[in-house]
């Protein structure tokens, strides 16, 4: 009679050593990883779409500013349009929070400022994503004309709304909200447009830290009075 095989023991699962990565912060890790190529890949866009265009562009050079092979360029964002849309997303997100402001005070000298301090903030920390918009804007907005129709024009309408309120009682002089609105991002994006022009006027020198705050202040003083009541 065949002798009984053993049964295999199945040792039990021992828990990871101290310091060892288990299952979840291996899933953190592969997240974290994920999350700073796309960050690499698109301040690469950004900066090669402002210095050489959307049609100069390649995603070849974008891989080499990010310091990432071509191929993981594509695995995040499959064609170039894509690449190009998600930094123009990317701008325009940062653009829209910087107005939070005007939804959470009732007092339109304190949002109006905060506002225009965060995107003269926003001029000066993303300034390369702005002359994108700018030219794109100028070639007649092609990859983002749903978000000017849809995203933008939705906030036009709602702060608009906010606006009129302030109007209706009695803080602000009667004004269009979109003229204020563009009043407010032709000055504030200027200093990211037109840097170049800026430094020259400047002692051929960028504003430094206390020069920008002054420069800021002065600005929103200056739109401020033109409109409160």
């Amino acid at each position: 009679m065949a002798k009984a095989r053993p049964r295999h023991r199945v040792e039990p699962r021992q828990p990871p050593a101290p310091g060892s990565p288990g299952p979840a912060p291996r899933a953190a890790m592969r997240l974290n990883a994920r999350e700073e190529n796309e960050r690499l890949i698109l301040e690469a866009g950004e900066s090669v779409f402002a210095e050489l265009g959307f049609k100069g562009a390649t995603t070849g050079a974008i891989a080499a500013r990010a310091g990432l092979p071509k191929a993981n360029v594509h695995y995040y964002f499959p064609s170039k349009d894509d690449l190009y849309r998600a930094v123009m997303a990317r701008v325009l997100h940062r653009w829209l929070a910087a107005a939070s402001s005007l939804d959470d005070s009732d007092d339109p000298e304190d949002a109006l400022t905060r506002y225009i301090t965060a995107k003269m903030e926003l001029s000066r920390s993303m300034p390369l994503g702005s002359r994108i918009f700018a030219s794109e804007i100028m070639r007649g907005a092609p990859a983002i004309a749903d978000h000017l129709e849809g995203t933008l024009a939705h906030w036009v309408e709602t702060r608009g709304a906010i606006v009129r309120r302030w109007i209706a009682e009695g803080k602000l002089a009667p004004i269009e909200p979109k003229t204020l609105f563009f009043l407010i991002w032709a000055a504030t994006q200027h200093y990211a447009d037109f840097a170049t022009q800026i430094e020259v006027l400047n002692g051929g020198r960028p504003l430094d830290d206390d020069e920008f705050a002054e420069t800021t202040r002065q600005l929103a003083r200056t739109i401020l009075r033109g409109v409160l009541a």
